[in-house]
């Protein structure tokens, strides 16, 4: 029985810098096949770009591709450690309506773990259905 998140987080996580360009932050999610990206200052988690970031807040206000995305991600990361269950962690992305959570050590990037990573662990199967569920309700229209 999976208990910990340390057995189904991916380590060695790819990330970039808030130096990296819309264009090869773009890149690296098109090539892993990824919608997020972590972003580190030496291997120090600053930020996380999401691909709807680099749509919304970059494309969309005419952003050229070779800007940083220093002014695009989000500085405020949710994360999670290495020694969380994978309870705890649904918990955590449950509770913060987020579909993927960094896990850090002394504030450096040391994995990361998706809804994915959660639901191949029967245990964990209704929690993130459930979490999904809930992430995925669809927002109020503004008007």
């Amino acid at each position: 029985m999976i208990v910990n998140i340390t057995e189904v987080m991916t380590i060695n996580a790819e990330s970039c810098t808030p130096e990296s360009t819309c264009k090869e932050v773009a890149v690296k999610m098109k090539d892993l096949d990824v919608g997020v990206i972590p972003i580190c200052d030496n291997q120090k988690l600053v930020g996380i770009i999401t691909d709807r970031d680099l749509v919304l807040q970059g494309l969309a206000n005419n952003l050229s591709s070779e800007s940083t995305i220093a002014g695009l991600m989000s500085k405020d990361v949710v994360t999670g450690t290495k020694d969380m269950s994978i309870k705890e962690a649904a918990n955590v992305m449950s509770q913060e309506k987020i579909r993927r959570l960094p896990i850090v050590e002394k504030g450096n990037l040391v994995g990361i773990v998706s809804l994915g990573d959660l639901a191949i662990n029967n245990q964990s199967n209704q929690k993130a259905g459930n979490v999904l569920e809930e992430i995925s309700m669809p927002a109020e229209p503004k008007r």
